[in-house]
């Protein structure tokens, strides 16, 4: 394997994702890909990534949670759907693809779900054992998929298609072997699992899967998805595993979904896990593709079909806080049309310069925000009071905020388990759920032996049928938040929780533990927020985003800049913002400050001495 450091300045490439869903065709990915040679491989975007369900047959009664559509080789590996990707028949898979991807200059990625599929599953294939060539034989019996899945550990959000393997197998070792054997004989560079970070968190099948990527011989990123619910706790325990993790639900191009990163953004930040070890490298929190330009929408059948709905301001706003956070820049619009304005935004040499190369990158929050016309001022971040609602989210168990849960007995029959803040708080109900043993039956519970003594599943007090589910049954954007999801009571790890002495409470679907906060009603974020970091020549970036519905005056102090940088005294500055052209030419000793339109950014360069 090269020494190369992976991911050493974050990834940039296009992702097919935003545009076309599920349903691109070779031709289609094949004219993207030759566009961002062209013209965004000289700015760094090298990646040309082909999203989700690759070996789906596009055929009437396929959709992105369909069951027995897809094309699947001898030994329960997904293959690329041959009316799609026709160079792919006769057992090529990607080769030829990723020739041509590697002939233009650029690498090739793929995206892959958890584990294994129903349909292997359900066709009960044989697992290869790449060392013989012959099926995986253990114990004096050939190991098929009915013996490695974990049927109760389906993705929440695909249940039909995808479930865990268990790596506590030979078997299933053996499995995930075969297929990241596969990718690398294909040529892949560029792998992003999915439904195994966030709410829906698989430490056992990324650990494996890196130790397999460590051995094989050609570099692959690794990228990590979805993110929802991620927190710098649950992230800590994979981000050396990977190269870059989700950290939000999908971002699409609503002002909700952008606002909505500017605090998950700044918690990674401030908890120095931008640019932290990573896979053979380097790792990154990934903010999500950029849905600028032409695209689809969520889940669709179809391809490109509309305009970016985000104003100008609010994509500039986007892709400003996107570089200063240093995320990965997948952009996710059809290369095919893309116009000047969002050409120039995503190769603005400014913004990848702070994207590649800054550093001490955090959120700055000693800014002042004014509104002339609300005649009044404010001191940021400005807020409105409003009504506070309990959020259900998750941690890593270690989380001391996780001991939060207690029993309390109603009567002999029925117990239920209550967060404790609620209970103290005079104000709102308490956040509470019914306790009933788990649905599991006599034959499931032989089957997994001791497995489920002690699980239970939580039913959401006011509807006696449903449960509490760890991860939402649908992909969810990164705006949205429920207050604990719930479905119908099923027999599935989603759904399935254990009570620790402790006080925590943790899901058997992704070993994280469940924990309450208190979000504003309205979750979209507001008021002005703030960004620095330091550049390579010393100077110092200073982004001003306006979240409000109305223009603001944003300010900075001189002397309060050195407060996020460390070592550094700084009395006087000169520079420029880029957006506007304004020069600051005589030294100010005082304050940095600008009017920003609603929703929109200024990005100061400054020398400061």
């Amino acid at each position: 394997v090269s020494s190369v450091e992976r991911a050493s300045t974050p990834p940039r490439g296009w992702n097919s994702y935003d545009s076309f869903s599920w349903i691109i065709s070779e031709e289609e990915f094949l004219q993207n890909a030759k566009i961002l040679s062209q013209k965004l491989l000289a700015q760094g975007y090298e990646y040309a990534v082909v999203d989700y369900l690759w070996y789906r047959r596009k055929v009437p009664g396929a959709d992105a949670d369909s069951q027995g559509f897809d094309k699947i080789d001898q030994w329960g590996r997904m293959m690329p759907d041959p009316d799609r990707w026709p160079s792919s028949s006769g057992g090529n898979g990607f080769t030829e693809v990723a020739n041509k991807v590697h002939s233009m200059g650029l690498k090739f990625g793929i995206h892959v779900m958890r584990g294994i599929s129903t349909q292997a599953v359900n066709a009960n294939s044989p697992i290869l054992d790449t060392t013989t060539g012959r099926a995986y034989e253990e114990s004096g019996r050939v190991w098929h998929a009915q013996d490695i899945a974990l049927k109760e550990q389906t993705c929440a959000w695909m249940p039909h298609g995808f479930m865990s393997v268990n790596t506590d197998l030979g078997a299933g070792k053996a499995f995930l072997r075969s297929l990241y054997q596969q990718y690398a004989s294909w040529g892949v560079d560029f792998i992003k699992n999915d439904c195994v970070f966030g709410a829906d968190l698989n430490r056992n099948e990324i650990t494996y899967i890196s130790e397999i990527l460590k051995e094989l011989d050609r570099p692959i990123l690794y990228s990590l998805s979805p993110g929802t619910t991620a927190t710098p706790d649950m992230a800590k325990a994979v981000s050396g595993l990977s190269n870059m993790y989700r950290i939000t639900g999908d971002d699409w191009d609503t002002w909700a979904d952008v606002a909505a990163h500017f605090d998950v953004a700044r918690d990674f930040a401030a908890a120095k896990m931008i640019g932290s070890g990573g896979l053979l490298g380097t790792s990154w929190p990934d903010l999500d593709m950029l849905p600028l330009g032409w695209l689809t929408d969520p889940g669709s059948n179809e391809g490109p079909h509309r305009a970016c709905r985000l104003t100008i301001q609010e994509q500039r706003t986007q892709v400003t806080l996107w570089s200063i956070a240093k995320s990965p820049l997948m952009f996710g619009g059809d290369l095919r049309n893309i116009d000047d304005t969002t050409f120039g935004l995503i190769t603005n040499p400014t913004l990848l310069e702070i994207n590649s190369y800054s550093s001490n990158n955090v959120e700055f929050p000693y800014i002042s925000g004014s509104s002339s016309l609300h005649g009044r001022s404010r001191s940021s971040p400005t807020s409105v009071e409003e009504s506070e609602v309990g959020s259900l989210g998750l941690t890593s168990c270690e989380d001391q905020k996780a001991n939060g849960w207690m029993v309390e007995e109603l009567d002999q029959d029925l117990e239920r388990i209550c967060w404790k803040e609620n209970m103290e708080n005079r104000h709102g109900e308490p956040f509470c759920l019914n306790k009933t043993n788990s649905l599991a039956e006599s034959d499931q519970e032989i089957m997994y032996g001791s497995q489920y003594q002690g699980i239970l599943h939580l039913l959401a007090s006011e509807n006696m049928n449903f449960c509490l589910d760890a991860s939402p049954k649908r992909k969810i954007t990164s705006s949205e938040f429920a207050r604990g999801s719930s479905s119908p009571c099923t027999r599935n790890a989603n759904q399935m929780w254990k009570f620790h002495g402790n006080g925590t409470l943790m899901s058997s679907y992704s070993g994280l533990c469940a924990k309450m906060k208190n979000v504003k009603a309205n979750a979209d974020a507001t008021g002005a927020r703030s960004w620095i970091a330091t550049g390579r020549s010393g100077e110092i970036f200073l982004a001003f985003f306006n979240l409000n519905s109305y223009d603001m005056m944003i300010s900075a102090l001189v002397s309060d800049l050195a407060k996020a940088l460390p070592g550094r005294t700084v009395s006087a500055c000169t520079g420029y913002e880029i957006w506007s052209g304004t020069r600051i030419d005589r030294p100010t000793l005082y304050s940095v400050s600008l009017s920003v339109d609603s929703h929109d950014c200024a990005l100061y360069v400054l020398n400061c001495r």
